[in-house]
């Protein structure tokens, strides 16, 4: 019985080595995979009868801190945010154009001024009137180029989200899936173990997308809550909405309807934002540019284009205009409707009276608009009041500090850079805490040299078991030949 026993608990120890290298195989050929967590063998003492009976394998177990990986995807969804807002800003700065840049909306103005001021120079020059119209066209041009930029970008923004929401609702299949898996797998006493990394790849994803922390459920599934304390997923996957638009324009927001915010299984999330508790990941981000950051720009873009409108319907700017008649600048070819600026940056345009391939004049830009017939060829008076109402000061907005054009133009342009800044500053911060908390979460993860080490002590120790079963068969063979 004695010699039975030892044989069997060497064999058991065999067995159990055997097992523990395949788990150190295991672990060194995925010390660089993502989402892979060390693996370590249980084992327990068995004994039959209050007798030793050699060595039992519990199971494989995952090695991992909870708290690590919770952490670590908090700063993967925030770093997420401020990546796709700091990407958002890059592409406003460069429809916008930075201050300086050639076609930017401050170059446009300092070239108008130019115009003007060498057209009153010499205010019998066709070619310089020329020059001025053409000026005057370039401004407006820009001005609804970069409108119409702007609703571009809302629209793929919009698409964006649509994108996202379609990632998401897969994701949060495949937890719902991988769950049952896993459970299923448990029940039948499989290793699960390969299932959970690949839930937690999916996982990591959707914090990505959404911040979610993980609550571990019967059965190894996992439930997932938002930090704000929406229930993501807690048994069947929900069905995320969102309706994607197919035009975009300046009127369409999401607190007129126009626009489509979030639901859950069919119920709006009624928050301002559209989004409510699953703020905080690339999402966030994506509803936060379509509609403040961009809706933002457009008003003012408009902002701009009332302003420009409004300063050459001065008296003082021309004359000859009669209240009620349009400047240089027009809406579409109208007045400035002071109710009804929203989209005026697209609208803006050039009166058609100084165009001559519309069947203006160019003289009326030295005679002024509202000019019966031309006057002395000489008078530089409406080409220098034209000036003055570029470099006049006045306020973008009601309560605004007052500027003149060219100063307006940088406001806008350095509060977009300002801005593009600000929010590098904060993705540098979230990057460097995300690969701290990564490092730390590494530092829990695979050793290689632990590892090899490891392989080293179960070669002696399944050494030691075979030279055990060994000695058994030497000792049996000696009482066979008795």
């Amino acid at each position: 019985m004695t010699i039975s026993n030892a044989l069997s608990n060497a064999l058991s120890g065999l067995s159990a080595q055997g097992r523990m290298t395949e788990v150190v195989s295991s672990n060194l050929a995925n010390a660089l995979t993502d989402g892979y967590a060390r693996r370590e063998l249980e084992l327990s003492a068995q004994s039959i009868g209050g007798r030793g009976a050699g060595v039992k394998v519990l199971g494989v177990e995952r090695r991992l801190d909870p708290g690590i990986l919770t952490e670590r995807r908090l700063a993967d969804s925030e770093l997420s945010n401020h990546t796709a807002m700091t990407e958002g800003l890059k592409r406003i700065e460069q429809v916008i154009g930075a201050a300086g840049t050639p076609g930017s909306l401050s170059d446009r103005v300092a070239r108008l001024e130019e115009a003007l001021t060498d057209a009153a120079a010499d205010p019998a020059s066709d070619s310089r009137l020329s020059m001025v119209q053409r000026r005057l066209g370039e401004l407006a041009g820009t001005v609804n180029e970069a409108g119409a930029d702007i609703q571009a970008l809302r629209f793929d923004t919009d698409a964006q989200i649509a994108s996202r929401v379609d990632d998401l609702n897969t994701a949060l299949a495949q937890v719902e899936r991988l769950n049952g898996d896993i459970t299923r797998a448990r029940s039948i006493g499989h290793d699960a173990t390969g299932l959970m990394d690949q839930r937690q790849v999916v996982v990591d994803r959707i914090a990505q997308i959404v911040p979610v922390r993980s609550i571990l459920r019967e059965g190894d599934r996992v439930a997932l809550m938002t930090p704000s304390g929406q229930m993501l997923l807690d048994g069947p996957a929900p069905e995320i909405g969102f309706t994607h638009v197919t035009a975009m324009v300046p009127e369409m927001t999401l607190a007129s309807g126009g626009l489509s915010g979030l639901s859950i299984n069919g119920e709006p999330i009624t928050a301002p934002d559209g989004i409510g508790k699953l703020a905080g990941g690339s999402l966030s981000a994506a509803f936060a540019m379509r509609d403040e950051t961009l809706v933002q720009v457009q008003a003012d873009l408009d902002s701009f284009a009332a302003n420009l409108v409004a300063r050459f319907e001065q008296p003082s700017a021309d004359a000859t205009l009669t209240p009620g008649d349009p400047g240089l600048f027009t809406d579409d070819g109208n007045p400035l409707d002071p109710l009804d600026t929203v989209g005026l940056a697209q609208r803006l345009s050039v009166n058609a009276l100084v165009d001559p391939v519309a069947g203006g004049a160019l003289w009326r830009l030295r005679d002024g608009l509202g000019a019966g017939s031309q006057g002395p060829v000489g008078d530089a008076s409406q080409l220098l009041a034209s000036r003055g109402a570029l470099v006049t000061l006045t306020p973008l907005t009601p309560g605004g500090s007052p500027s003149s054009l060219a100063g307006h133009a940088a406001a806008i342009t350095s509060s977009i850079g300002a801005r593009r800044v600000e929010s590098e500053d904060e993705m540098a911060f979230a990057s460097a805490r995300q690969t701290s908390l990564r490092d730390a979460e590494a530092a829990r993860g695979v050793d290689t040299d632990h590892e090899l080490q490891m392989l080293m002590r179960i070669e002696q120790a399944y050494a030691a078991n075979a030279k055990v079963v060994q000695t058994v068969d030497q000792l049996i063979n000696l009482l066979m030949e008795l």
